[in-house]
């Protein structure tokens, strides 16, 4: 199978935390273009079954094949906890999650043994990161905690306002008692999070961000295959969701650099 160099990369997530990974993307690899999917309409994936999330995760991947993306980065760690190892084995593009890329780097991060995990009910539960992280390293201690009112403080674009602050410091205080020395935000939300969780957490803690991990893993792995982009012609960034374009709109222009084109609305139960 033969692919276009020039094509656009297929980014998904449950809703707008995704647009952290689309940013760091824009930042590491500028040349390429990006086709975005947000599922707005059934956020959150976090609270979800492991069947659910992988027939949504399944329907995206549809739509992405008819915008002829040459990759795939599944910006949900929910979707890359639950769905990812299906989804590669049915698709023949090259596939990558944010989970991998953060557990890799909190193995070769962490000094005592000691990595925290903040993130949904669904990706706590999967013990995804502890089996990757061990896999590495047997010693590290993995402590999960979820933290489902981020997303929404987020959304709201309460990220700096003193409630997101309070409800940060109880969700951490347990993670900071064990003596964790590296924090990995695992949700796609959290990095917007991150100058608030840095005070909380001090700067003796390592904070890990998937998404920019995603990106750097993404750019080598176009380069070994010789499909990045050298920054051809042909529409530079497509957004899409299932529901509520207009609140998609102005979150995406408040975090993602330039001009950001207004997102489509389409109806993603029929692929």
């Amino acid at each position: 199978m033969s692919l276009d160099r020039n094509a656009p990369i297929g980014v998904f997530d449950s809703g707008v935390g995704g647009l952290t990974v689309v940013r760091e993307i824009m930042r590491n690899l500028p040349g390429e273009r990006i086709v975005y999917f947000g599922d707005t309409a059934r956020v959150p994936y976090g609270s979800k079954s492991k069947a659910t999330v992988l027939r949504y995760s399944r329907q995206i991947v549809r739509f992405l094949k008819t915008q002829e993306v040459k990759a795939i980065v599944v910006a949900c760690n929910t979707a890359s906890a639950l769905a990812l190892d299906t989804i590669e084995t049915e698709v023949e593009l090259p596939i990558l999650g944010v989970v991998k890329p953060g557990a890799s780097v909190a193995v070769h991060t962490t000094r005592n043994k000691r990595v925290g995990v903040i993130a949904t009910e669904s990706t706590i539960h999967s013990h995804l990161y502890r089996t990757l992280i061990q896999a590495e390293d047997p010693e590290i201690t993995v402590l999960g905690k979820a933290c489902p009112l981020f997303v929404p403080l987020v959304e709201e674009g309460w990220t700096k306002d003193p409630i997101t602050r309070e409800v940060a410091r109880r969700y951490l205080r347990e993670l900071l008692e064990k003596d964790i020395d590296t924090l990995i935000m695992g949700c796609t939300h959290y990095p917007l999070l991150r100058s608030l969780l840095r005070d909380i957490v001090g700067e003796q803690v390592t904070l890990v961000n998937p998404a920019y991990e995603t990106a750097q893993v993404l750019k080598r792995m176009l380069s070994d295959t010789g499909l990045e982009n050298p920054g051809g012609s042909g529409e530079k960034y497509r957004f899409y969701t299932s529901d509520a374009a207009e609140n998609f709109d102005a979150f995406a222009r408040s975090i993602l650099p330039g001009r950001v084109p207004a997102a489509e609305q389409i109806p993603i139960e029929e692929y």
